[in-house]
């Protein structure tokens, strides 16, 4: 049986500082992300099925991310769990610490970890992509 590749875009603004980077990068600074999810399936043929000749609604597919990612990550700092921020929680009611630095790289490594085991057994995420800016991005394949 042949499969389909279905995609969807989200994006969410968040910041994040790098405290071990030797440029500007390692202050405070935020970025709008555009987040590509790209996922592989057979098409449901089940005529019985609401979801019959699709390989995801795109509404679930929605749903899974909202909020595995970006209802999390909208508008959070995100920190390394030893930043020299330490403690502006008391002060910015959305910050989420992290035992990684959040690069672009990272946070879409644990995009996919999360995005994965919430995905229909029939469906794989094949492919992530997220923008840090218009111009500067990272990606995952499956066969990487």
């Amino acid at each position: 049986m042949k499969k389909i590749r279905v995609s969807k875009e989200f994006a969410f603004e968040t910041a994040h500082a790098l405290d071990m980077h030797d440029s500007k990068c390692r202050n405070i600074h935020g970025h709008s992300y555009k987040l590509t999810i790209t996922v592989l399936g057979p098409v449901n043929e089940d005529n019985s099925q609401p979801n019959v000749g699709m390989v995801i609604d795109f509404t679930d597919l929605k749903d899974i991310v909202n909020s595995e990612v970006v209802d999390k990550l909208d508008h959070a700092l995100i920190l390394k769990s030893d930043s020299r921020f330490k403690g502006i929680e008391e002060n910015n009611e959305k910050t989420i610490y992290v035992d990684y630095h959040p690069t672009c790289e990272n946070l879409l490594k644990e995009i996919v970890e999360v995005v994965s085991v919430k995905l229909p057994k029939e469906v794989t995420l094949v492919y992530a992509k997220m923008n840090e800016t218009a111009n500067s991005y990272s990606e995952w394949f499956l066969e990487d």
